[in-house]
C-alpha cells in the first residue's frame, strides 16, 4: 500500500494596517479571524514573529469580529517589539495565539473612572466601551510623559461621559500624574465604585496605594514577564494577596490592593542586561 501524502498547511496572520503613533510607539491591525471571533476586553495574545523569534504577549487593543482584525499597539522597548515595528503592511506574522487570560469582568457598577498610563491606554480602550455599553457613568485619566506618547484620545472620548489628560511635563492637558487626577476627583466628594488602572507597574502602585485609603475597588492589569501563556512555564507569577498567581490564566486583572508590586518590579527588571544584549547582536538597538 502506498502511503497518501498529507498536505499541511500554516496559517501566517498578515498586518494589513499600519500606523506610526510616535517614533516608538506602533499600532497594527492583523487578519487573525478565529482570535477576533472569541477576543473581549482586558484579554492579550502572544506572537512570534518568525521560526526563531521569541514569543512575547501583547495585550488587544481592539477587534473587529466582522473583518476578523485584531488591533496591536506596542511600544518598541526590547528585541521582539523593535523587529515587529520594522515590519510593513503585507508583512505576515508566524505565530499569533489568543485569546488568552480572563476577560475583564464588565457590569453595570455606576461610576467607573478608568485610568490609563502611557501605552496603558491601548488596551484599557475596549474595557471603557464595555462598560458604557453596560451602562456606567465612565470617568477616564489619560496621562502619558508627553503630549506625544498619547493615544487614542478621539476614540476614548467619544466612548467617555468625562475625560481628563495629564503629562508629566505639562505639553497637554494638567501637568501632572493620573494619581493627582485621581486624588482631586476624590477631593471633590465624587463617589466612585471601582477604578481601573492599566499602564506602568509603578503608575499602577501609586493609584492601588491612593485608592486603598479610601476603600475604593481597583483592578489592574499586569505585565510580568511571559513565556507560553497556558500557565505552563511559570514565568509569569505575581504574588497577589500574599499567594502565588499566573498573570497568564489567573489574570492578567487583579484587585489592585492585594498585588504585591514590588515583587513585580523585581521581576520585570530580571533580564534587562540580558534583553539589551539579544539587541545589540540582532542589530535593532
Amino acid at each position: 500500500m502506498v502511503p497518501q501524502k498529507i498536505k499541511v498547511s500554516f496559517c501566517m496572520y498578515e498586518i494589513l494596517e499600519k500606523k506610526v503613533l510616535s517614533d516608538a510607539v506602533k499600532l497594527m491591525k492583523i487578519k487573525a479571524p478565529l482570535v477576533a471571533k472569541k477576543a473581549q476586553p482586558g484579554q492579550f495574545i502572544i506572537l512570534r514573529i518568525d521560526k526563531k523569534g521569541e514569543r512575547i504577549p501583547l495585550t488587544i487593543a481592539d477587534y473587529d469580529r466582522k473583518k476578523g482584525t485584531i488591533t496591536i499597539i506596542f511600544m518598541e522597548v526590547g528585541k521582539t517589539t523593535k523587529q515587529l515595528g520594522l515590519m510593513k503592511e503585507g508583512d505576515k506574522i508566524l505565530n499569533f495565539v489568543g485569546p488568552l487570560g480572563i476577560p475583564s469582568e464588565i457590569e453595570n457598577y455606576g461610576t467607573v473612572v478608568c485610568i490609563g498610563g502611557g501605552v496603558g491606554i491601548a488596551p484599557l480602550y475596549p474595557i471603557i466601551r464595555a462598560l458604557k455599553q453596560a451602562g456606567n457613568h465612565v470617568v477616564t485619566i489619560l496621562g502619558a510623559r508627553n503630549e506625544e506618547l498619547l493615544m487614542l484620545e478621539k476614540e476614548i472620548d467619544e466612548i467617555s461621559d468625562e475625560k481628563h489628560i495629564c503629562t508629566d511635563d505639562g505639553s497637554k492637558g494638567t501637568k501632572g500624574f493620573v494619581s493627582d487626577v485621581l486624588q482631586k476627583l476624590i477631593d471633590d466628594k465624587i463617589k466612585i465604585d471601582i477604578v481601573w488602572a492599566i499602564g506602568p507597574v509603578i503608575m499602577m502602585k501609586v493609584v492601588a496605594d491612593l485608592t486603598r485609603k479610601y476603600n475604593i475597588r481597583t483592578i489592574v492589569s499586569l505585565n510580568p514577564i511571559m513565556v507560553d501563556g497556558t500557565g505552563m512555564c511559570g514565568g509569569c507569577r505575581v504574588t497577589v494577596g500574599g499567594k502565588t498567581k499566573f498573570a497568564c490564566v489567573d489574570g492578567p486583572e487583579f484587585d489592585g490592593h492585594q498585588v504585591d508590586f514590588e515583587n513585580l518590579m523585581l521581576r520585570n527588571s530580571r533580564f534587562v542586561d540580558e534583553e539589551k544584549h539579544s539587541c545589540k547582536i540582532s542589530g535593532v538597538e
